[in-house]
């Protein structure tokens, strides 16, 4: 069995592990100093040379968005770091800020000197003000060890939890002040980003993870996961699981493997379906559970790895209710910038509300399929696309359910039973 590899979670399990002097004790700023005296370009090909890939959901290679920044433009340029965890079932960057914020200071440091930044911001959501404290203070005394101050400077600019904001081009809006709103590409990020300069926008668990890199090597990097995924990576597992929680894992392990690990789904059920990447991802089923957990094994099945949000939801659960309370999540979160998604969310939730209830007809499944398709890569950013994927799966995985609404004239679950806080799930 696929055991766990900790490498950012290593030391979580110490009480003061999110110190500077727990830290340090374990090795924490050698890495930058020892990037700090390499050439900016040589850490930028270590880290593509390492195969890390970005851990906020797209995939993209680390070292290559570092090396779209333009040199010698005599231009300022900017690091921005997404801490605006906001898909749901996803809580990787949540934990590892409480447990260690300084391995994101350090990963700062490095990829600041990479990219020719002297500044680097750190976008973080309103309602995690647990994290915000913790982090604010690491910040504090890293300026006062004398790892920040000199030549690279750290912002923590705290957001005011709206979805939208985890795009980058939205969340680079929301810095500068104005309403989070993506932006049209081109020009992308390296080029025009934070006040028009060339920005690098990466996840808290890509910048995270560069410090091991710098310190370990490529070869060390590369020897986990897959052979185009390389590393370990934060699962989140949530739902109805024995032991939900954070597993950090070679890229490429299966839910299986994950369960096994977990303790298994709760006692006396079985698995229904689960999302690969949170709630924008198309949902599996207990048919793919030794589906390799990497980019190309869940895209590959019909999926995407996303945010790596793994929610399990057990045969209690009626997936067009879940279903239904998506997509309400992301017709409230839209920004209602472009009419495919500000208009067609609002009508899938009504679609979607009629049939949970009963009072739909069959020819309604064809409706919502011809909404998706429609706004499916016609909204302006990828929200309006993740609307759809539950929507779609969900039909193609369960379609016979979604008719047993009509038949049965209302929801045949009672949803008493999927609840997880409820002596009446036993």
């Amino acid at each position: 069995m696929t055991k766990l590899a900790p490498v950012l979670s290593a030391h979580w399990d110490e009480k003061d592990s999110f110190t500077i002097a727990a830290y340090t004790r374990h090795g924490g700023y050698q890495a930058s100093a020892k990037a700090l005296a390499m050439d900016p370009d040589a850490v930028i090909q270590l880290v593509k040379d390492s195969g890390l890939r970005g851990r906020g959901g797209a995939g993209f290679p680390t070292g290559m968005k570092w090396g779209f920044i333009p040199q010698g433009d005599e231009k300022d340029h900017y690091l921005v770091v997404n801490a605006d965890e906001s898909e749901p079932g996803t809580c990787k960057d949540t934990p590892l800020l409480m447990a260690n914020p300084h391995v994101l200071i350090e990963g700062c440091i490095i990829a600041c000197h990479a990219i020719r930044a002297k500044h680097a911001f750190i976008y973080i959501r309103g309602e995690v003000t647990h994290v915000v404290r913790r982090l604010n203070q690491a910040i504090e005394d890293a300026y006062k060890a004398g790892h920040l101050g000199k030549g690279i400077d750290v912002v923590l600019h705290v957001g005011a939890g709206a979805y939208i904001c985890g795009e980058e081009t939205a969340l680079l809006d929301s810095l500068e002040g104005f309403r989070g709103q993506p932006r049209l590409r081109p020009p992308f990020p390296a080029i025009a980003g934070l006040y028009a300069r060339p920005t690098v926008v990466n996840n808290v668990e890509s910048i995270a993870s560069v410090p091991a890199i710098v310190a370990n090597g490529a070869e060390w990097y590369q020897s986990m996961g897959t052979e185009k995924s390389k590393g370990t990576t934060l699962y989140s597992l949530s739902g109805h699981v024995t032991n939900p929680g954070q597993f950090e894992a070679p890229l490429g392990i299966t839910l299986r493997e994950i369960l096994e690990l977990s303790g298994g789904v709760r006692a006396g059920h079985k698995l229904k379906f689960w999302t690969p990447g949170g709630s924008s991802t198309p949902l599996f089923t207990d048919a793919h559970l030794d589906t390799p957990l990497d980019y190309e094994g869940v895209s590959a099945a019909g999926s995407m790895l996303g945010t790596k949000a793994l929610q399990i939801f057990d045969e209690t659960t009626c997936v067009v209710r879940a279903v239904l309370r998506w997509t309400e999540f992301y017709k409230h979160e839209s920004c209602g910038k472009c009419t495919p998604c500000r208009e067609g969310t609002w009508w899938l939730v009504q679609i979607l509300r009629d049939l949970e209830n009963g009072v739909g007809t069959e020819d309604d499944l064809a409706k919502l399929l011809d909404l998706c398709d429609n706004i499916m890569g016609r909204s302006f950013c990828a929200l309006g696309d993740g609307a759809t994927s539950p929507i779609t799966s969900s039909i193609k995985y369960f379609r016979d359910e979604y008719i047993a609404h009509l038949t049965n004239g209302g929801c045949p679950f009672d949803p008493v039973k999927s609840t997880l806080f409820s002596g009446a799930n036993a």
